[in-house]
């Protein structure tokens, strides 16, 4: 049974973890830096790639710590190589390429994404291929067709704004601090989904794809008109209603094992509640991950590499770190921005 280091650096969370590949999560060990960037109203990459410095060697010695192991015993060390904020991703990269060669190891660079999109499998090892993945999150909002590890349908995508970036602009603009996702949905429970008449962008298209900047740019006209927590539970509504209608397109085009759901967003109760009912309407098992799993975290990452390494995928150490890493290379390019494919 192999035993995986994980690190995680990609962001604003710090993580380290060592998980089995049966699934068996030995040590996590995680620290936020919501109080660093709250005065400014979201992430600074700086401040962050910094704490990032200061914080995961003490974390990676406090994992080994907790599952009473040292490095001589883990069989590989899995980093996050992209996407991310460039400084923080290769703080967490240059760390795993260092342990590596220090201590004969093989190297996992981990797709983020991919980190994700394979979570849902490490809460639930009866889930298999292929199945149907919303990964929506802070920097991106795809629908994939997970066929295998490292294989990837991308069916859909935003052509602007990810839903996540979508929730944390909407905060800003409605004065409910950082981190965004949270204080909006805690706020739309005071709320009337139905007082604020904003857009669905795209709902009812052919169109595979999202859109989010419109249903932002309504919200910031909105926002001298309506209280916070009715234009919170409006908007909310409103991106719940994206994201189940063009998941429901992309479910009558694929036959999956699953319909699932990760990602930071994935952690959204009417998200999660709304799209159980879409798979209740297919007939198709729900599965989305504990959590504490959906947001950030070393874990998924650790167990990505146990995924990849189990089918003998390791990488170099001169591997590069990627501000941009699609998962689906092959997808063919969308209108609009385009950047977050």
């Amino acid at each position: 049974m192999a035993l995986i280091l994980g690190l995680e650096s990609s962001c604003d969370e710090t993580a380290a973890a060592l998980v089995t590949s049966d699934g068996t999560i030995r040590a996590h060990k995680l620290a936020r830096q919501e109080e660093a960037h709250r005065p400014y109203g979201g992430v600074v990459p700086e401040i962050a790639a910094r704490a990032h410095v200061e914080m995961l060697g003490p974390l990676i010695e406090a994992a080994l710590e907790e599952a009473g192991v040292t490095l001589a015993d883990v069989d590989a060390i899995a980093a996050t190589a992209g996407p991310g904020l460039i400084g923080g991703v290769m703080v967490g990269l240059v760390t795993g390429k260092a342990l590596a060669l220090a201590a004969g190891k093989p190297l996992v660079a981990v797709n983020h994404l991919e980190g994700h999109a394979l979570s849902p499998r490490l809460g639930d090892r009866s889930l298999e291929f292929p199945y149907l993945l919303l990964l929506v999150s802070g920097g991106h909002c795809q629908l994939l067709l997970v066929e295998g590890v490292s294989r990837y349908r991308r069916l859909a995508t935003t052509i602007d704004d990810a839903a996540g970036e979508a929730f944390d602009k909407t905060a800003k603009l409605l004065g409910l601090g950082f981190p965004g996702g949270p204080a909006v949905e805690k706020a739309a429970e005071r709320g009337n989904p139905k007082a604020v008449p904003l857009p669905r962008p795209l709902v009812g298209s052919g169109e595979p794809h999202f859109s989010f900047a419109g249903l932002k740019s309504a919200v910031a006209r909105a926002v001298n008109d309506y209280s916070a927590e009715d234009l919170a539970a409006s908007f909310q509504q409103a991106v719940v209603d994206c994201l189940v209608d063009r998941t429901r397109l992309a479910l009558a085009v694929t036959r999956p094992t699953a319909l699932v759901v990760a990602g930071g967003v994935a952690a959204n109760t009417a998200v999660r509640t709304a799209l159980e009912a879409l798979a209740a309407e297919h007939a198709l098992p729900f599965v989305a991950p504990p959590l504490w799993l959906c947001t950030d975290n070393a874990a998924m990452i650790a167990w990505a590499g146990a995924e990849r390494f189990a089918q003998g995928l390791t990488d170099p150490l001169d591997v590069p770190a990627r501000p941009r890493w699609p998962l689906d290379p092959d997808a063919e390019k969308v209108r609009g921005a385009g950047v977050k494919a």
